[in-house]
């Protein structure tokens, strides 16, 4: 069904660039980048799909099972997303805070054209099509390399960007503390706890946005995304669920710590967040809620952790991920592996369905495509997909954008310091947002 036909570049950078100017004509777009973080999970450098062939989309009861038969009837490379509040489809829940930015609560679309990096290799997958249109959109691509800056060009007469939030400083504080009293109170043990940034009535360059916010960061799981008048700009530096044949990969992040530029204070945060028994009791959380999660799923006896607590450098922050993995049945599946471990314990809590009810009580805003998932299947059944965060959502017809932020809230908690993290890891989005336009 699909014609590949490769290619070989020598500025792969530049490439890139061009391939997602070059893509910015179509009204489906996903686009992923590892940004050349390497790792024996990797499978590429880049991603793109563009041009629906055909579409699931739904807000409705019963996306999973729409989603599994989607991708059966196709048997092809399907990309696209899943909302965090797919988590009412799934267990005793609701979700009846605000939802400003309207994505849809699943969407994944066929592509008519795949594009994919690896070193310098450029594969064009494309949907029956003839040679002759791969290389010509190879020549088209090639060319505009040099139509950078006419593109960036400011939006005319925008007014700087004012981001209000969600709720204040202090209300934060009231709303921690109770969910402390929670967790005191033996209700739950561990939560992630999230706040919205936003602004209304304004007008943005999403491919701007994105490549500021990529640049400021390099992630290993940032993409953008399009479809139709929602974008995603989105600098992940967490993989949710990843499957390669029979194994199944889970990289959580929980514990954070800020990068300095003085080299040796760098070194003693990165030590200081290894050794916190704080950010090591949160990892550990989640390391356990994952691994129940998997064992849904795999084979009995499977399910490894590989790494516990390893700490990871970025641009901007240090984290600590943990890597567990499991083995599954060749006849599982993908997608009921998926809704066996949707949503991803790193932005839940423990207990899973304990913690997403006080969360919901007490968060302010709908998450929708904020901690969900972006990613593809391939047509053998594997899959890949980011947890959406350090992240800005758009609605281009409403003129609503958002980003928001969490903390892991657990009995050791000081409110203070989650302020300050969470203000920490908005950095990146705040800075696009308020100087780029």
């Amino acid at each position: 069904m699909r014609t590949t036909i490769s290619f070989t570049v020598q500025d792969v950078s530049g490439f890139k660039e061009s391939l997602l100017q070059w893509s910015q004509q179509y009204q489906e777009i996903v686009w992923l980048d590892s940004n050349n973080h390497k790792s024996s999970y990797s499978s590429f450098d880049a991603l793109l799909a563009v041009e629906a062939l055909s579409v699931v989309k739904t807000n409705t009861p019963g996306a999973f099972e729409k989603l599994s038969h989607f991708r059966n009837v196709t048997n092809d490379w399907i990309f696209g997303f899943l909302t965090y509040d797919l988590k009412n489809e799934l267990e005793a829940l609701s979700s009846s805070n605000p939802d400003q930015l309207q994505f849809p609560d699943l969407f994944f679309f066929q592509p008519k054209k795949i594009i994919r990096i690896r070193g310098k290799k450029v594969d064009f997958m494309y949907y029956n099509v003839h040679n002759s249109t791969v290389n010509s959109d190879f020549e088209v691509i090639l060319k505009i390399q040099y139509q950078e800056k006419s593109f960036n060009a400011e939006i005319p007469g925008q007014q700087p960007i004012r981001i209000k939030m969600g709720i204040f400083k202090d209300e934060y504080f009231r709303r921690v503390n109770r969910m402390l009293a929670h967790i005191h109170r033996g209700d739950i043990y561990e939560a992630n706890f999230c706040q919205e940034f936003y602004a209304e009535h304004i007008q943005i360059n999403p491919l701007k946005g994105y490549r500021r916010l990529n640049a400021i960061s390099c992630a290993p799981f940032s993409n953008f995304l399009r479809i139709g008048d929602n974008y995603l700009l989105s600098a992940s530096p967490e993989r949710y669920l990843k499957k390669i044949g029979r194994k199944l990969i889970s990289q959580p992040i929980k514990g954070t710590a800020k990068r300095d530029v003085n080299v040796e204070i760098d070194n003693e945060n990165k030590k200081n967040l290894k050794n916190d028994p704080k950010e090591r009791s949160e990892n550990i959380m989640i390391v356990d809620l994952v691994r129940n999660d998997l064992s849904k799923s795999a084979v009995k006896g499977s399910v490894v952790v590989e790494q516990l607590c390893k700490v990871h450098t970025f641009k901007q922050v240090h984290h600590m991920i943990s890597t567990i993995t499991a083995q599954t049945s060749e006849d599982r599946d993908p997608v009921e592996i998926l809704k066996e471990t949707f949503p991803m314990g790193s932005m839940t809590g423990a207990p899973k369905i304990a913690a997403m009810k006080i969360i919901e009580e007490l968060e302010s805003f709908k998450r929708g495509l904020y901690s969900g998932a972006v990613g593809y299947f391939t047509p053998e059944g594997d899959f890949d997909f980011n947890v959406v965060i350090r992240s800005i959502l758009y609605n281009a017809e409403t003129k609503y954008v958002s980003f928001s932020v969490g903390s892991a809230i657990t009995a050791k908690a000081v409110a203070d310091r989650e302020y300050e993290e969470c203000l920490l890891k908005a950095k990146a989005m705040r800075s696009v947002l308020e100087n780029t336009f």
